[in-house]
């Protein structure tokens, strides 16, 4: 009777917020090396096209809003290919310990007996201050950092907004673009300036990488922001100033 073969690996890889000139080089050598891929569906094509040939690629979906595969049928999906014996690289825009559900994963394939490692990415948010031209930290003006999501597992909008109103924060919403209006009104409810600077980006490190907004909270509160398909991140801060300087002003539509 045939041995069962050797359990494989899962690493489970940031791929960046989009560039494939942005992955380290750690994750360019996981991709190279997979097996089966399973990957979110914001990764791009130029990433993808690193894998081998004949290595197993399946979207995951993993994107806001829209349709996606099941979190526990992810898990079982890898748990099946790393027992079948193959390096099997589960790919998440960003990085993976960022909104990237990394512990969820990991502790369930641990929990079957099955290797991990991690691949740390880089962030939208980092990847975005270089893009646009500012800096998360300045000193004098932004002591700390905090990174957020605007929305709960449930998909209702976050409700306390303490460590976002900060006036000596850097604030970097993810997944905010729906809820940009009523986020600036809570930000201020919780006592952050109505005159705090707030850049909203699209798309980072993408060709369809847009300025979507550059004012204050209190324009904010008024204003539509024009769809985007892309990625939407929220900057809200005294360096979100830094980015007015950097090119010209954007487009925006407020509410009547």
């Amino acid at each position: 009777m045939r041995p069962d073969p050797k359990p494989g690996r899962v690493r489970l890889v940031g791929a960046g917020p989009g560039a494939a000139d942005l992955l380290t080089v750690r994750a360019l050598r996981a991709i190279e090396g997979a097996q089966a891929l399973l990957y979110d569906a914001l990764i791009s094509e130029e990433v993808l096209a690193l894998a081998p040939a004949n290595c197993l690629k399946i979207q995951t979906g993993k994107r806001a809003g829209r349709a996606s595969m099941k979190q526990e049928t992810i898990n079982r999906l890898m748990l099946r290919l790393a027992r079948r014996g193959l390096e099997v690289v589960r790919l998440k825009g960003g990085d993976p310990s960022i909104f990237g559900r990394v512990s969820e994963e990991a502790d369930f394939l641990r929990a079957h007996g099955v290797e991990v490692d991690v691949v740390p990415g880089v962030t939208a948010a980092c990847a975005a201050a270089a893009e646009f031209g500012f800096s998360l930290t300045h000193r004098g003006q932004a002591r700390r950092v905090v990174f957020t999501t605007a929305r709960l597992g449930d998909g209702s909008t976050a409700e306390d907004w303490r460590c976002a109103a900060d006036p000596e924060a850097t604030a970097a919403i993810y997944m905010g673009g729906a809820a940009c209006a009523e986020l600036a009104a809570r930000l201020i409810a919780q006592g952050r300036s109505a005159a705090t600077p707030v850049l909203i980006v699209a798309g980072v490190a993408t060709p369809a990488a847009r300025r979507l907004f550059e004012g204050d909270l209190a324009s904010l509160t008024t204003a539509r922001i024009e769809g985007s398909g892309a990625p939407v991140l929220v900057i809200v801060g005294e360096v979100a100033a830094q980015a007015w300087r950097a090119a010209a002003p954007v487009g925006l539509t407020t509410a009547a």
